[in-house]
Parts: structure tokens; sequence; C-alpha cells
């Protein structure tokens, strides 16, 4: 059963081949199993998952279920679990059991999914490689001395893993798109407002996303039409007729015009990867598309500007957390002060303290100005290139990540490093477009993913092309060597 994708479960539950129950065994079995070695969950939660699961068996013998109906997934531990605990990866929050359903888990509660845990993740999504996380780094399942990509890496991992067909994330900068991309899956970052935020413990407020990661587009659409609508709870949420994403995958490429920006292949981007890249596109092309150079000259400033505005925010979001409302509390404190410092400097890692430092700095008496809203301009002329390049193109092509998964522990000394991981992603989400990892290939052995890049809320079109590409090839139903049995 763990070889099927989202789809082929779908129709076999349809089909009684065998009930939620089975599936979600099955499911429960190969985390126990894999989890020791890959560090994926930080929560699993069995119990609620078989009772979920005979819910949704419950619907199918009723006629009532729906596609989504018994399927398992794992939800990205930022993500608000009513009862369960929601620690985003952080010891401060480590005791922490939410007490509510966030909007994103509770829709796919009533499509009727079955939840079978909490994926790990980088501490409060701060980092690109799943390493900074109070319960420990999550492992690649190509190779468990190499990193799944970060912040959601956990979810990846676990769909990568086969131990479920589908997962969670959230993309602040890029962490839906990087650990799909390394770990050779299917990844979306929706158009910001499309997903509701409410119950998604916040990072960066004007820069967060949710969205879906599975193993293929069709999968990817699946999710996101039961994930994506308005949500009164969310003040950015965007009211929006619903679209049905399925339908729209046969759309094809026959066309499109997709735009190549050359600071997207430039010297920093490994070879090997930019070879996997144009051989995608050139499938493309031959579908009907056609390719175009553009520019992007403000990519560069990307990560520079991305690197003020997402701590400033953090700075502010997470002074909530002070050992006095919930979460982590230091031992025996003096007096108020004390509460707050040891708190906080005993709860915090490494890395989100360094945000949390920058942020306050950024945004401090005789600094707003010369960095904060420096960087805001900056991104309001990134938002705008993208905007004169999609009056030339419908879509925007380019690598995800500018290596194949490097390391464990590689880059963890060496911060600026890290970040430019990002380079090719964090635009987006300055600019609040939406865009998709794609499996394109390999490399010794390690996935490479390609991005496609769409205007807002031109998801259908995005999923189509990434469709199209799917049906020419079979990298995205790869599974990691040992991984398949």
């Amino acid at each position: 059963m763990h070889r099927k994708s989202l789809t082929e479960l779908s129709r076999s539950l349809a089909r009684r081949d065998f009930s939620s129950v089975e599936l979600t065994h099955a499911c429960l079995k190969r985390l126990e199993r894999l989890n020791p070695t890959l560090n994926c969950f930080i929560t699993p939660t069995p119990d609620l998952a078989l009772a979920q699961a005979r819910d949704a068996d419950h619907q199918h013998a009723r006629g009532t279920a729906g596609p989504l109906a018994g399927i398992p997934i794992a939800h990205k531990d930022i993500f608000c679990t009513d009862g369960v605990k929601t620690s985003c990866g952080s010891k401060i929050l480590d005791n922490f059991i939410a007490p509510y359903d966030a909007t994103v888990v509770e829709r796919l509660r009533a499509a009727g999914m079955v939840m079978v845990g909490k994926t790990n993740m980088d501490e409060f999504a701060m980092g690109s490689s799943s390493e900074t996380g109070f319960q420990g780094p999550v492992r690649s399942p190509w190779d468990i001395n190499r990193v799944a990509g970060g912040s959601s890496g956990g979810s990846a991992c676990a769909v990568a893993a086969r131990i479920v067909p589908a997962a969670t994330g959230t993309d602040t900068g890029g962490s839906i798109r990087l650990p799909a991309a390394l770990c050779g899956i299917t990844g979306l970052k929706p158009t910001y407002g499309l997903v509701s935020r409410h119950g998604m413990v916040a990072f960066a407020s004007s820069l967060d996303q949710g969205g879906p990661i599975a193993r293929s587009a069709e999968d990817v659409a699946l999710l996101l039409g039961a994930m994506g609508g308005f949500d009164p709870k969310d003040s950015t949420s965007v009211e929006r007729a619903p679209q049905d994403y399925v339908r729209s995958l046969a759309t094809g490429v026959q066309g499109l015009r997709i735009g190549l920006p050359r600071q997207y292949f430039d010297a920093q981007l490994d070879a090997a990867i930019a070879d996997c890249i144009h051989k995608v596109l050139e499938t493309l092309e031959r579908g009907g598309a056609k390719l175009k150079d553009i520019e992007l000259p403000s990519t560069p400033l990307s990560i520079p500007a991305y690197y003020v505005v997402a701590p400033a925010e953090a700075s502010s979001n997470l002074s909530r957390f002070d050992g006095v409302r919930f979460g982590y509390r230091c031992d025996n404190p003096e007096d108020l002060t004390d509460l707050y410092c040891r708190s906080r400097g005993e709860g915090f890692g490494a890395e989100v303290k360094r945000r949390i430092m920058i942020g306050t700095y950024v945004l401090s008496a005789g600094y707003y100005d010369a960095y904060y809203l420096k960087a805001q301009k900056i991104r309001r002329l990134i938002r705008d290139e993208f905007r004169a390049a999609f009056e030339q193109v419908d879509l925007i092509a380019g690598p995800t990540s500018p290596t194949t998964a490097f390391r464990l522990k590689e880059r963890m000394d060496d911060p600026v490093s890290m970040y430019l991981s990002d380079i090719y992603t964090v635009s987006v989400n300055l600019a609040g477009l939406p865009a998709i990892s794609i499996p394109s290939g390999e490399i010794g052995g390690l996935p490479v993913g390609m991005q496609l890049i769409g205007n807002h809320f031109d998801e259908a079109r995005i999923l189509a092309a990434a469709h199209a590409w799917q049906q020419q090839s079979d990298w995205h139903t790869r599974i990691p060597a040992g991984y398949g049995e």
C-alpha cells in the first residue's frame, strides 16, 4: 500500500480494496520502524489515527466519503492540533498542548483525512535544513548523513520514505519547496492568502504560507482543493471562488510561455543541476511550451531583504513566548526580569535567538530607516519585477536549490552559507506568489528539484505544467533505496 500515491489510494479506498484502518495500520508500522533512523516525526498519534480511520470507513460504508476520506496525512508541528502537542520544534513549546485545530487541520479532517502524527522541523520554521529543532535533525531517506531540507523537512522526509502519502508544510522563504526538492517529491507554496494561517504558529506573518507536500502534482492538486479557501478567522485570507485544481490538470502546456531568468542560471548554480533543469524544459518545449529569456535583476537582493524583513517580524511574533502564559518556564526565577530572560534564553535555540536579535536591531530607533524600511523598498522592487515579467510570460522556471542535499552539520557553523540555500526561493515569498518544486532528476543518487513560479492565484496553471512534466517522467515515482519494502 505504501507504494501507492494519494490519488491511487483514493481510488483503492473507494473500490473497497482495503479499509482505511488497514491502510493506517500499515503507515503506523512504517512510522514505528523508520522514525528512529530518520527522526521525521516528533509526535506520532496512533490512537487518534485509528479512531479517525474507523470514522472514514463508516463514511465509505454509507457512501458519503469524499476523495480524501481515509487517507493518512502528517502535519508539520507548527499547526495547532486539538489535544496534541504543538511544539514548533522548540524547547519553549515542548509542553504545549494545543486547545484547538488550525483551519488547515480542521479542513483536512473534515475531508476525512487521518492524522498519523506531527512532523519534525527547524525550530519555529527558522532554517533551511531541519537541523535547528529541539528534537534533533531530520535525516534524508536518500542518505541518512545528509539533510532533508528545511524547515518542513520532517514532512518531506515522511512522504519521501513512504511513511505517509501526503503531509502539510509551511513556506516562509522556501520551506516547502526546498525540502521537496532535496527529498525528491512535490511541494507547493500557494499564493499568500489562499490557505488560512489561522492556528499556524507565526514566524513572519507577511511571508508565512501553509501548503501541501505529496508525491505528484495530481496529489497536491487534490490536497489544495481541500486546504484552500476563505477563512474569516484569518485577516489575511483572500475571498475567492473555489477552483477545481484536479480538473485543471488536463490543460497541459500547449502555447504556455515559460520565462527563464538569467539570474537563476548564473555561476553559483551547480552545472549538473542546470543540466537537469534544461532537460525538463526541453520536454515541456516539445509539448508545446515556448521558452523565453527574461531578467529579474533584483534576485541577488532577495536574500538580504528577506533576512531583514523575516527576523523583524519574528522578533515581534516570538515576544509572546515569555514563560508566563504558556510553554517553558525556568526554575525558581528571582523576579519577573529573571523569569523572562532565563525562560527565553533556555527555551530558544541558537538560530531563533540569532534572528530575534537581528530583528530587534533592524527595528530599533536609528536603524529602522537604514535597514527595515530599505528592505521593504527592495521587496516592492522585487514584486514589481515579477509583475513586469508576467506581462511577457505565463510561468517562470528555474532551480529550487543551488545544490543537492548537503551533509549534516556542514553549514551549521556558517549561517550565511545556510541562508544562501534559499537564493531561488525567498523572492517568491517577498512577492506573495505561488510556486511549486517538482522532481527533475538525480545527481550522484540525490534528487534535483525544479521550481515553477506563477502569477498571483495561478496555482491551476502551475499544477497543470507540473503534471504535464510528470506525465512524461518518472522522477516523482522514485523511492529511496531501502524504503520500497
